[in-house]
């Protein structure tokens, strides 16, 4: 099956010759019977769910279109499978230095791009498992994220219909530009995309795709002004710098129920006090006034009871107060900017997404890099992804997932990228950054227990 790339997809893939590819991470800390040979059971028996995962990207000969997708026929799931080790007994920041080399390495662009490692050595027993695709593979509509079908509800794996799929033969150049040539001449506008795109020195993920929707960021209100100066955006390299915050969603709920906001702008809040106090130990000018630009691509927590399940998929630019000293009127201005957003956000597609039952926060936290992708890097200092996930225990091979985090990519000239996924009564931040710029990410990463604490605190 061949088919074609989108603009978006297109300009992605265009980017992994850049410093910073866009590649959708998540980590999963397990514990159970899961060992290499048990895992790579699991994701071949549910390959037929993501099919895309066994095709790889053919560029069309004389650059005469867009690449398209085509099957893999030299397929090697354990080549993407692959296992690692902690020297036993593994600590977390062993842990996260591991994932952080991981996510720096790049893809080999001659296969399917994706990548899943089993980490063993962890302390008490446990096991973790990352996984790493390009943002090109996944668009939460046809194509959905590995780790959105590999996870079960209970500790025995849904059984699935055989897989009846075999290495077909690929096409041969001849054959992708004779399809090419058909295709251009039924798309002339896509015909003149490929002319103009013949004349250009470069191509970025801000390229073509986000020049189509200028006029659509344009009517932003937020965006028409650059966003504030801040050491969150720098030049950025290759390499990264993770570490994680594990929270308990009990405490958004109170907040929720004290001051009749949202369990997203309960968290929002959180943020922006952690981010104030990273900046003042840099010994940052913090005015009253100061605000950094974010955009939260993903508003998905529903809060009717039960509640905090998956409910719209959309994006929004939001001003944070960091300048502002009172946790509380933080919040106050975080519920009154989200309210105002309602009017101004923007869509995204995700229909199979929301409809199928499983695991979605991998998934969604994708859709939520795509979104982000269509503004002008120079509107916004951060992107902060925020899914919800299911509140009761999921299983890998048989064994239980204690804890999820997302490890959301940097867009263009952004040293952080926050990622939160809720589970199982917990609300897990990942966060990915630049290691150069942001040397002092462990700073960051306390100070979100003190904003907690800090809004905890004005509660009583």
């Amino acid at each position: 099956m061949i088919t074609r790339l989108t603009a978006q997809d297109a300009s992605f893939h265009r980017q992994e010759q850049s410093s910073n590819p866009v590649y959708i991470g998540s980590l999963a800390i397990v514990e159970g019977p899961l060992d290499y040979d048990r895992l790579l059971d699991l994701v071949e028996t549910r390959l037929a769910m993501v099919p895309r995962y066994r095709r790889k990207v053919r560029a069309i000969p004389l650059a005469l279109g867009r690449p398209v997708w085509v099957e893999d026929s030299a397929f090697d799931l354990t080549y993407h499978i692959r296992r690692s080790a902690l020297p036993a007994p593994g600590s977390a920041e062993q842990l996260h230095d591991l994932v952080a080399r991981l996510a720096s390495r790049p893809l080999d662009l001659d296969r399917p791009l994706w990548e899943m490692y089993l980490i063993e050595g962890l302390a008490d027993g446990r096991a973790a498992v990352f996984t790493k695709t390009h943002a090109a593979l996944v668009d939460g509509d046809s194509a959905l994220e590995i780790g959105h079908v590999i996870l079960d509800e209970g500790p025995d794996p849904r059984t699935l219909a055989p897989d009846s799929w075999h290495p077909p033969r690929e096409p041969g150049d001849a054959e992708l530009l004779a399809g090419a040539l058909s295709h251009l001449a039924q798309q002339p506008r896509e015909a003149l995309e490929v002319a103009r795109e013949a004349g250009a020195a470069a191509f970025t993920v801000l390229g073509a795709a986000n020049r189509a929707v200028d006029s659509v960021v344009s009517a932003v209100r937020t965006a028409t002004a650059g966003a504030p100066d801040s050491p969150l955006n720098a030049r950025m390299t290759r390499n990264r710098r993770f570490d994680v915050v594990r929270t308990e969603l009990a405490d958004y709920r109170r907040i929720r129920a004290r001051f009749g906001c949202s369990i997203n702008d309960a968290i929002l809040a959180v943020i922006t006090g952690a981010l104030r106090e990273w900046l003042l130990s840099r010994d940052q000018a913090v005015t009253e006034s100061a605000t950094l630009r974010a955009i939260v691509p993903m508003s998905v927590y529903s809060d009717d009871p039960p509640g905090d399940t998956a409910g719209e998929v959309s994006s929004f630019l939001i001003d944070l107060p960091v300048g502002e000293p009172n946790p509380v009127m933080r919040l106050s201005h975080i519920t009154h900017a989200t309210a105002a957003a309602g009017g101004r956000r923007r869509g995204v597609r995700a229909r199979t997404l929301v409809h199928l039952a499983g695991f979605a926060p991998a998934s969604l936290h994708a859709m939520s890099v795509r979104a982000a992708s269509t503004f002008a890097e120079h509107t916004f200092n951060l992107v902060i992804t925020n899914a919800p996930g299911p509140q009761s225990p999921m299983y890998i091979g048989g064994a239980r997932m204690l804890e999820m985090y997302p490890v959301s990519p940097l867009l263009r000239n952004q040293a952080l990228s926050l990622g939160l996924t809720s589970y199982d009564g917990r609300v897990c931040y990942g966060l990915n950054a630049d290691r150069d710029a942001m040397a002092d990410l462990g700073v960051l990463a306390a100070s979100v227990h003190e904003s907690l604490e800090e809004l905890l605190g004005a509660c009583a």
